[in-house]
């Protein structure tokens, strides 16, 4: 071989190298890419998740509270229809109370101390069983300010005295209370 072919072989080798050289190059350069195309992908696979799981706890944190409003809602109601169940019966059985009070009085005014005794008991067991399911007397008495947000007033008189215009002079039916709410308002006669 002759100097030229020489030359030109190494010349052909030394760019043949380069060109390997190039295109190693190139196809190091793709899978490096390649690489960071997969990364990025598993990186926005995990984004995607961490994102669907946020908004499923945001989700489940809402429903939590609005689970929680509404026991804490049934809750109260069942608490205000457990004090006011029985009102229907109540103000049934306040005739009764009433019935009991005037007879009192009339067996008073008779001689016979064992009846006056007997109906008492039984007066006060009847009270006392409706004061324990929440029936309570509204304390009213003569002398005491009308309001009109608290009495029922039926008539008005002249006012016996002059301490008494405005107030209560007689009170003519007793008001009740089951729990909070009044169940019958008390029934007076104011002076004027």
């Amino acid at each position: 071989m002759s100097k030229k072919e020489e030359t030109t072989n190494k010349e052909n080798e030394t760019v043949k190298d380069q060109v390997e050289q190039t295109i190693d190059e190139a196809i190091e350069d793709v899978e490096t890419q390649e690489e960071k195309q997969e990364e990025q992908e598993e990186l926005s696979e995990v984004d995607q998740l961490k994102n669907e799981v946020e908004k499923e706890k945001d989700k489940f944190l809402r429903l939590f509270a609005e689970f929680e409003n509404y026991k804490r809602r049934t809750s109260k109601e069942r608490v205000e229809l457990f004090k006011t169940a029985g009102q229907e019966v109540m103000q049934a059985m306040l005739p009764v109370l009433d019935d009991f009070d005037r007879a009192l009085a009339e067996i008073e005014k008779s001689k016979d101390k064992d009846l006056l005794k007997g109906v008492e008991l039984i007066s006060n067991k009847l009270k006392e069983t409706l004061k324990g399911k929440g029936l309570t007397l509204m304390n009213v008495k003569k002398g005491d300010k009308f309001d009109a947000d608290l009495h029922e007033a039926i008539t008005q008189i002249p006012a016996p005295d002059k301490k008494l215009k405005g107030k209560i002079v007689d009170v003519v039916e007793k008001g009740y209370t089951l729990g909070e709410k009044i169940i019958r308002y008390p029934k007076v006669v104011t002076g004027k």
